[in-house]
């Protein structure tokens, strides 16, 4: 069915807690630091893996990369969130709703794929160490990163044509901060089992198979991890993949409860809160656990920032 004509030229009413004003309050305080946190360290990571030599690797070539879809991501959906827990105006035109929507599912889908790559990285780091720079050279990591971006982009595609056909009634209530997936489509007045059935699919496609590559990937690393004789390098090694295993769990674990679940499982309220979670804690966090985990990014910040170089002169 096409849309109704009338509500696509309506703007969209992003309720998210406005029966609680005070709650609002506090949500907006911590999304506006969250978001400071996410600017700061995301495009710190991005800047020193650009401008420290050493730092030339797929490892944080990938890093860079999952950095600037957490950056995308996020700026896509938080100013006009701010926006709307600020002021007393909670709409958003259908356009920017159709673009939001796309925008999260875009970049969130190719997180999830870049988050399997990244651990074939590592696998092929520590399994294959003798063959690591022939097998990850620069044109297969490209390779793989737009591989990644294609995915999110044809997934997007799909779901945002099935979701934005639904006819919604006049609805124009979106019972969340932005407009994402399970809000849109409560908005409709009509039960659709294609979509369904799709969502359930590319959730499988997009949540489930990459994690149970990552969880297999891990598998080996922890049988060759084993048997490493070094300390320092076991410690390196359990630093560098235990940073990208953290994230990882709090990615996929939100999202695989948000999306695999059925809609009518999930509470509004409940919804929300996961919401705000996935859009605005875990894409803060991400920075923060490479850099405070990685003694290579934090040398590397010192040589850019020449601070090493100021305290030997001094």
């Amino acid at each position: 069915m096409a849309p109704n004509n009338e509500s696509s030229a309506t703007d969209f009413i992003l309720l998210g807690f406005s029966d609680r004003p005070r709650v609002e309050r506090i949500i907006s305080v911590v999304v506006f630091l969250f978001y400071l946190v996410t600017l700061a360290g995301n495009t710190t990571i991005i800047l020193v893996s650009y401008l420290d030599t050493q730092l030339h690797t797929p490892m944080y070539f990938f890093l860079s990369n999952l950095s600037f879809l957490d950056l995308c991501y996020t700026t896509s959906i938080i100013p006009q969130m701010l926006v709307n827990l600020w002021g007393p105006k909670k709409s958003i035109t259908y356009g920017g709703c159709a673009l939001q929507f796309f925008f999260a599912l875009d970049l969130g889908a190719t997180e999830c794929l870049l988050l399997a790559v990244m651990a074939y990285d590592r696998y092929a780091a520590v399994c294959q160490p003798l063959h690591y720079t022939v097998i990850m050279h620069p044109e297969l990591c490209h390779k793989m990163v737009l591989a990644s971006w294609l995915g999110g982009l044809g997934s997007a595609l799909i779901l945002c044509s099935l979701t934005l056909k639904l006819p919604r009634c006049g609805h124009r209530e979106v019972d969340n901060f932005f407009c994402e997936m399970p809000a849109l489509i409560r908005m409709a007045c009509v039960y659709s089992r294609v979509i369904e059935v799709v969502v359930f699919t590319l959730g499988v496609i997009f949540l489930l198979v990459p994690l149970s590559l990552i969880f297999i990937s891990y598998g080996v690393i922890a049988q060759a991890v084993m048997r490493i004789k070094s300390a320092g390098r076991w410690r390196k090694v359990l630093n560098t993949c235990g940073s990208h295993l953290t994230v990882v769990t709090l990615f996929y674990g939100t999202l695989i409860y948000m999306y695999m679940k059925p809609q009518n499982a999930t509470s509004q309220e409940e919804g929300k809160f996961f919401t705000l979670f996935y859009t605005i804690v875990t894409p803060s966090l991400n920075p923060l656990i490479y850099t405070l985990r990685n003694k290579d990014v934090k040398n590397a910040l010192r040589r850019v920032l020449g601070i090493g170089r100021c305290s030997r002169e001094a």
